[in-house]
């Protein structure tokens, strides 16, 4: 495994930036993608129409680093904060994450998506046409869910204001039809990106709402706790930056060789070159599942409950060991399904029969296994090998938080923006887009040269 240590040196990311701006194509770039990050983080502050936003924030403030509300922390997180604002985006882009994530498992199980996939560019866009309008239906499901936990007092437990200024079913459909426009209007502005800035638009969509959370969650940390936890909390999250950097880096690179081919009168190949396969080839997606997995439960009996204090034998147990992220059960459960759904993940997403048939097609081999299903073996030994220590470190992250909970560091140092899984994401999207920007900066260069 090796590890690019340039990506920890600040100078490298100042000078891809520096040059960038003094190239007009990529100024544009840089400039469309930072308008649409600022009008949708406008659009993460603007209160739906029928809603009562100084309820909601005096509520938001009552129920702040209680339960209530950690079961929509992770979304919350991602739509940054304005899910539990009730804002125009506060579905944001996590019906097209779901949405995204689905058609790219049903790839491996309807052979109708795998022969789409297999069509080339044609193909993937019908499968990216059906993962918008599965979107938008998600986005409705969600919007309604949550206007109705909202008029159910349901979603910020514990504050007794009504957050809807009208509990008719003409107000709440206008407000689920302005969610999930917001919805759609956000996915669109992910693709934009994409297509017209610079990085993955979705990824840095989640980037904004992340970091727009910081400074005020860094400022309640310094008002609760003092100087001296904030200072901890800072070191802490530094050495988790330079601690997912290293991992996020790391990759075992496989040795291919070219044979020789001759085509005409000319040579071709001969070349050696490696496959990387990264340590963590799955992402933050495993720990979106795992998240959404065990919090199902606890889900399950906010709705079954029947009254303030009535719980049953199973809703005291879930309450105890899923709910309570100090227990050891949560922790335990937490990264075993975070290893569980990183290793399916893998499995699903990368193919190691489908590498060994590419290689071989174009002439390449791994020195010392024969191509084909040898290949294929070899590849699929090495990925189960490094996949462990990968799942194991997105467990680590991710269970971070809780066991700053359970030695006591309370209050907003516990909250999720300062947690494992804001950290690997905001760390994850800013190498991938500092990447690309560089790769877009060789291309010009190598372009201006050839003319």
């Amino acid at each position: 495994m090796r590890s690019q240590n340039r990506w920890l040196s600040g100078g490298f990311v100042l000078s891809a930036l520096v040059p960038a701006f003094r190239t007009p194509d990529l100024r544009r770039r840089i400039l469309w993608t930072l308008g649409l990050l600022a009008l949708f983080r406008l659009g993460a502050t603007l209160p739906s129409p029928g809603v009562d936003y100084r309820s909601v924030r005096d509520c938001i403030d009552v129920v702040s680093g209680g339960e209530s509300a950690g079961i929509y922390q992770l979304i919350d997180v991602f739509s940054g904060g304005a899910m539990l604002q009730l804002t125009v985006f506060a579905v944001g882009i996590v019906p097209y994450i779901t949405a995204s994530i689905v058609t790219q498992l049903l790839t491996v199980v309807i052979p109708r998506f795998a022969d789409l996939r297999a069509e080339g560019q044609a193909g993937q866009a019908k499968i990216t046409q059906y993962t918008r309008y599965l979107a938008v239906a998600l986005g409705a499901l969600q919007a309604s869910t949550l206007v109705a936990l909202a008029a159910r007092k349901q979603l910020l437990r514990g504050c007794p204001k009504e957050v809807l200024a009208d509990n008719g079913i003409f107000a709440m459909l206008v407000i689920v039809l302005v969610m999930t426009a917001g919805a759609a209007l956000a996915m669109w502005f992910g693709e934009q990106i994409t297509e017209r800035g610079i990085g993955n638009g979705m990824s840095l969509l989640i980037f904004a709402g992340i970091a727009a959370r910081i400074p005020s969650q860094g400022r309640s940390i310094l008002n609760s706790s003092g100087v001296l936890i904030f200072i901890g909390v800072c070191a802490a999250v530094l050495l988790m930056i330079v601690g997912v950097i290293f991992v996020e880096q790391g990759q075992r690179r496989i040795p291919v060789q070219y044979a020789k081919r001759v085509v005409g009168r000319k040579m071709y190949g001969g070349s050696s070159t490696y496959l990387p396969l990264k340590v963590n080839q799955a992402g933050v997606v495993p720990v979106i599942f795992g998240s959404s997995l065990l919090y199902l439960p606890n889900l399950l009996t906010q709705l079954t409950q029947r009254g303030p204090g009535e719980q049953t034998g199973w809703q005291r147990v879930v309450q105890r060991y899923l709910v309570d992220p100090g227990n050891p059960v949560h922790v335990a459960v937490y990264i075993a399904l975070i290893v569980f759904f990183t290793y399916f993940y893998v499995s699903v997403t990368v193919d190691p029969a489908e590498r060994a048939d590419e290689m071989r097609k174009f002439g390449g081999f791994v020195p010392g296994y024969r191509p084909g299903k040898a290949t294929a073996d070899y590849l699929s030994h090495v990925l189960t090998r490094i996949t462990l220590p990968g799942s194991v470190y997105l467990g680590v992250v991710a269970v971070l938080p809780n066991l700053l909970a359970h030695f006591g560091a309370a209050g907003p140092a516990q909250n999720l923006a300062f947690g494992g899984t804001s950290v690997l994401i905001v760390v994850s999207v800013g190498l991938d887009t500092i990447k690309q920007l560089e790769s877009q900066l060789m291309t010009k260069n190598y372009t201006g040269f050839l003319r």
